[in-house]
């Protein structure tokens, strides 16, 4: 059944006159009565029988009135739901982002958001930066929160904030005193990365590449949490986000917890050029957000420019 013959079918078989449902319809009657003919010969059989200037349904007829009454109804609530979720003040964000962004930021956001557009709902789905990227091109997301910014086509980007970074070592590492350190200072150590696709090994192969420092990886990790607890059990160096990793990582203070549960390494600033961790909203340029995804797009942008955030 095509979505175009129901309209005018469903007319015409409830006012069974094709010169009443022509005028209703604002078409010509032959013009009505060619698209009729067309149908009929498209299914192989006669829909209604012809009784001097009415029409009336036949069994065949029927058949098809009842399926072609049914799928209006399912594309009437099919348009009603698309209008309900690209509405500003309902629908649902299908929002990525990375794992590190799941102890602070994302619920920071979002809980806030929240707070005026309580009917706006959020599926959330976690992954490394490659995948945001992928999901926002597929349409499989609306929004993406990421760092670094993709460097494919096709995808917009706000910046959001940009985090300092560190070089995270162990409690008792030769450079846990110091203010600030740079890269070339660890050369001949073992380190402690992201799996390649995830933003930030991305960002710790460009900081090497620019100090000429090839690092000797000993450990690939998911997550940030891990890379800091595998760097306080003294098993490398690695480079994150001053800022908190959560609850799981008490960053900046060394040592043990009274339950002998390590806490997080020992954090020092990074001293060299770029070493900062960009981080944005970003969404297919190629098509339109819904109304929802967009009024928290730009709550973002908002929130980061209160609190001095990137351009």
């Amino acid at each position: 059944m095509l979505s175009e013959d129901l309209e005018w079918f469903i007319t015409l078989a409830e006012l069974e006159r094709v010169g009443a449902a022509a005028e209703r319809l604002h078409l010509a009657q032959p013009t009505l009565s060619r698209m009729l003919g067309r149908l009929e010969r498209r299914l192989g059989v006669e829909l209604f029988d012809r009784r001097g200037k009415r029409i009336i349904l036949n069994e065949f007829g029927r058949i098809y009135y009842e399926q072609a009454r049914r799928a209006q109804s399912e594309l009437d609530t099919a348009a009603k739901s698309i209008a309900d979720l690209n509405s500003p003040a309902n629908g649902v964000v299908r929002l990525s982002f990375l794992h590190s962004f799941g102890g602070w930021l994302v619920p920071q956001l979002v809980g806030e958001f929240r707070r005026g557009s309580a009917r706006i709902t959020f599926a959330l789905r976690q992954g490394p930066a490659e995948m945001v990227a992928t999901d926002v091109l597929a349409g499989t997301s609306d929004l993406g929160i990421v760092s670094p910014r993709p460097s494919v086509a096709g995808i917009g980007w706000r910046g959001l904030l940009r985090q300092r970074l560190a070089l995270a070592v162990p409690a008792d590492h030769r450079l846990a005193g110091r203010r600030q350190v740079r890269l070339v200072e660890v050369v001949d150590e073992d380190f402690i990365a992201m799996h390649p696709g995830f933003g930030m090994r991305r960002i710790v192969d460009e900081l090497c590449a620019a100090a000429d420092l090839r690092p000797r990886i000993a450990f690939e990790a998911s997550d940030l949490v891990t890379v800091a607890g595998l760097v306080a059990a003294g098993l490398g160096v690695g480079v994150l986000p001053e800022e908190d990793l959560g609850p799981a990582s008490s960053a900046r203070v060394a040592g043990a917890k009274a339950d002998g549960r390590l806490a997080g390494p020992v954090l020092i600033p990074l001293a060299d050029a770029g070493a900062t961790r960009e981080v944005g909203v970003v969404w297919s340029a190629a098509t339109s957000a819904p109304g929802a995804a967009r009024r928290f797009r730009d709550f973002a942008e908002g929130w980061a420019q209160r609190r001095g955030g990137i351009p």
